[in-house]
């Protein structure tokens, strides 16, 4: 196993995860305020799940995003 490869990949697809989850994330909670479910002023919960499932990992990251 070639360790820079493996940096290499990984960085890429942690970027990949980081852009499209933000664009999902960013877009959900534009739409929410646009429709009146979300005021604009929350916290809101996130929580991302990271599976390989190759290897029986199954990872949970929890965190917040404040709206104002």
């Amino acid at each position: 196993m070639n360790e820079d490869t493996l940096n290499m990949e990984v960085r890429q697809f942690l970027k990949k995860v980081g852009v499209t989850s933000q664009r999902e994330i960013e877009h959900a909670i534009l739409k929410a305020v646009e429709e009146g479910r979300l005021q604009g002023s929350e916290t809101l919960d996130l929580k991302m799940t990271l599976e390989l499932s190759q290897l029986d990992l199954k990872h949970c990251i929890d965190g917040k995003v404040a709206l104002e």
